[in-house]
């Protein structure tokens, strides 16, 4: 990162780095614990920041699809992700994949998801996911960018606004944690609509595209 990103407050991520290549192998070598119930428990970190979104501006939605191919997203209706420019004006993006989250990873206090589980944040679901795309829509711009095995294999790339804001978040499990989820296995539609309204701000449509 550049040296004059240094300085800036960490309240969630650590801006001074843009990949924690030892915290996502520590988290790729032991899926059970970070990811007890395999996709569910990555589909409600995500749901998580949503839900976040939503509590704050006093009530959102998002919408959940389980597509075919076995992937995951998840598309809200909030701010979009922080994104700073360095003192040249480039775009320096928050490193919420690659890095800790600050306020769960950890954390003695951590909040605990609907599963049952604590909460720790979205690399977590980055490092055990083959593949991840980020789309982010923001009133000073929108982009994506993709990620492998939580390590981003592209730059922030910009894509045109359609007038909204917002993330949406696309996943595709590790093998070993989706097996079966392109062909109808996995959580079960009632069993994710059950977890998600635990979330009193947020309303979530879930939307089953396997076969």
């Amino acid at each position: 990162m550049d040296r004059s990103s240094a300085p800036w407050r960490n309240t969630t991520h650590d801006w001074s780095r843009s990949v924690d290549a030892e915290h996502l192998a520590r988290i790729r070598r032991d899926p059970a614990l970070f990811a007890p119930g395999g996709v569910r428990h990555l589909l409600l970190e995500v749901v998580a920041y949503a839900a976040d979104e939503a509590e704050c501006s006093g009530g959102g939605r998002c919408t959940v699809t389980l597509h075919a191919d076995g992937s995951v997203s998840v598309a809200d209706e909030g701010r979009g992700t922080d994104t700073r420019l360095d003192d040249r004006g480039r775009p320096v993006k928050k490193p919420v994949m690659a890095t800790k989250d600050l306020r769960f990873f950890d954390h003695p206090g951590a909040q605990v998801l609907p599963d049952g589980h604590p909460r720790r944040g979205m690399s977590v679901v980055a490092a055990l996911s083959e593949r991840l795309v980020h789309t982010n829509r923001r009133a000073g711009g929108s982009w994506v960018q993709c990620y492998e095995h939580g390590v981003p294999v592209t730059g922030l790339t910009p894509v045109d606004g359609d007038g909204t804001t917002g993330t949406t978040v696309r996943f595709s499990p590790a093998d070993r944690l989706a097996a079966t989820l392109a062909t109808g296995g996995g959580p079960a539609r009632g069993e994710l609509a059950a977890l998600t309204n635990a979330w009193p701000y947020l309303s979530v449509e879930i939307d089953d595209r396997r076969a």
